[in-house]
């Protein structure tokens, strides 16, 4: 899945199997991102974030469930990261 950005005109190609989508400010971002970066340390996997306020398509698709977390490409969680069910879906891939 890739991405064309908003301001630089940079195109981001996902290859990571998690995404979060966030913004600057959120606390529900900051809590999905600690647990996210858990989960994928533990898995040895990394995983992309993406400001959500740098593309106006982003902002209006996800603007009001962030933080939004996608494993493989699909909607996992929205609002907050559960990580036992985060943990059970890397396991599986």
């Amino acid at each position: 899945m890739c991405l064309m950005r908003a301001r630089s005109g940079a195109r981001t190609c996902m290859s990571n199997r998690v995404t979060l989508y966030s913004k600057p400010g959120c606390h529900l971002c900051d809590d999905a991102r600690e647990v996210i970066a858990r989960v994928c340390a533990d898995a040895g996997t990394a995983y992309d974030e993406i400001d959500v306020t740098t593309d106006p398509e982003l902002q209006r698709r996800y603007g009001e469930q962030i933080p939004v977390t996608l494993v493989d490409g699909v909607q996992h969680d929205f609002w907050r990261v559960d990580e036992r069910r985060l943990r059970a879906a890397l396991a599986t891939g």
